[in-house]
């Protein structure tokens, strides 16, 4: 099963963050923005809200 992010939402309230990712998982990520025509960002947000949305 592979990953699909979310759809891009309206504008919430938001701050910047550093992460310090793993090279590998960045190219991972921009294969998924990339086939699913969305921002790296995006991704990562739709990753993490998928996690702990399942907790």
């Amino acid at each position: 099963m592979s990953f699909v992010p979310l759809k891009t939402k309206n504008k919430v309230p938001a701050t910047y963050k550093t992460l310090y990712i793993k090279e590998k998982y960045i190219k991972e990520i921009e294969k998924i923005a990339k086939e699913n025509n969305t921002s790296f960002n995006n991704v990562v947000v739709s990753m993490i809200e998928t996690c702990l949305k399942s907790k």
